[in-house]
This record gives structure tokens, C-alpha cells and sequence, in this order.
């Protein structure tokens, strides 16, 4: 079956969304240290069938990238030479990670973990993952 993974990449920890296989939603699947992604990737795109990675592309609010932008950068070159037949696609990451938070006040989530960075990566990689959906289906 289909999938689209949708990438929330950081320095430290990487957050991994994954779709459906109908590409309608978008649901938080781990968080993997930044030295492990491309193995994970790799392990994960053998169970599964990845049709694309949407990776979240930080921008500042003069939409133009940002200081992280160049480890994303670096990690998009790597990703493009391990999965040459896989295509990449870039969204604004612009306030994801404050939509992770309100998405865990609002799911119910105890302050004590959502303190849990991992927690918020994984969820913003959904969030980037579940806007890049609704614009490619016009939601």
C-alpha cells in the first residue's frame, strides 16, 4: 500500500508522519535521532511502500528559510541520495510546532508530557504531513 511520509527534521530528533494509504490522513509514527533517520527511513520503506517524503521546510516570517534551513538542507541532499526514486516535497513548517502544542491541550494531554519533545515532534511532522494532503486535495 501507498504511503506518504511526512518529516518534521531537527538537529537532534527527527519527527516521522505517515499517511494513509489512500493519502487522506496523516498520523504520528515515531521519533528517531537525527543520526538514525536515513536507517529508519530505510528499514521502514522496505515493510512499507513510500511513495514520497513531505519534509517541513522552516521558513521565517519573511518567507525566506531560516537558520535551520541549511541542516534541512543537508539532510535533503542525503535524503535525495539514499531514495533517488522517491521524491521529496517541501512545506512551510511556519507554526507547526505551536499547533502540536494546541493540538495536545486541546487532545487532553497532561502539562508532564507535553513537555516530552519527542512528543511534539512527532505530532508536527503530522501536522506538515496532514497540510501538504489537504492542499494537494484542495481541502
Amino acid at each position: 500500500m501507498d504511503r506518504i511520509i511526512g518529516i518534521d527534521y531537527g538537529r537532534k530528533r527527527v519527527g516521522v508522519a505517515v499517511s494513509d494509504p489512500l493519502g487522506i490522513f496523516a498520523s504520528a509514527l515515531d521519533t528517531v535521532h537525527s543520526a538514525k533517520i536515513i536507517d529508519y527511513l530505510k528499514s521502514y520503506s522496505e515493510k512499507e511502500h513510500v511513495v514520497k517524503f513531505v519534509v517541513g521546510y522552516p521558513m521565517n516570517m519573511n518567507n525566506k528559510p531560516s537558520e535551520a534551513a541549511k541542516d534541512v538542507d543537508a539532510f535533503l541532499n542525503l535524503l535525495k541520495k539514499r531514495f533517488p526514486e522517491i521524491p521529496v516535497e517541501l512545506e512551510d513548517e511556519r507554526f507547526t510546532s505551536v499547533l502540536a502544542h494546541r493540538a495536545m491541550i486541546d487532545g487532553g494531554m497532561k502539562m508532564k508530557d507535553r513537555r516530552d519533545k519527542a512528543s511534539v515532534d512527532r505530532i508536527s511532522a503530522a501536522i506538515i504531513l496532514q497540510t501538504y494532503l489537504d492542499r494537494m486535495s484542495g481541502r
